[in-house]
């Protein structure tokens, strides 16, 4: 199964310490997709989040895309992560409250941090391959 990870989804390991992957396939995802705005989002943050831990877990979440397949679109991240989940099957990894609502209402399977230690499936469909 395959999963979009959001900005926020990407900086989870350097705020919490939690190794995402591990739990991605704890939960049978596989395939790990990131789109391009996601990508933009974590350099900017890299560069201009306000506080130090930010940069820094921005700056891990940038590392960490290196082992994600890169997602080419264009637009404002949270728009392309809902039409990408759709055209792809695909469920998304976001801790984002709005986000996960979109999402939900459209049917798109929903993972999120839970209690700071592991992740878990809020809602939707299932996501196969």
């Amino acid at each position: 199964m395959k999963v979009l990870l959001d900005t926020n989804a990407l900086m989870v390991p350097g705020q919490f310490g939690l190794d995402i992957f591990e739990e991605l396939e704890r939960l049978g995802y596989r395939r790990f997709l990131v789109p391009r705005p996601v990508l933009l989002e974590l350099e900017s943050l890299a560069r201009r989040a306000d506080s130090r831990r930010d940069r820094i877990a921005a700056r891990i979440g940038l590392k960490l895309t290196g082992g994600c397949e890169l997602v080419e679109a264009f637009g404002e991240a949270d728009g392309v992560l809902v039409v990408l989940a759709l055209e792809a099957d695909a469920a998304v990894f976001t801790n984002d409250k709005e986000l996960k609502k979109k999402l939900s209402t459209r049917g798109v399977t929903v993972i999120h941090l839970r209690q700071r230690r592991y992740l878990d499936i809020a809602s939707g469909r299932s996501s196969d391959v």
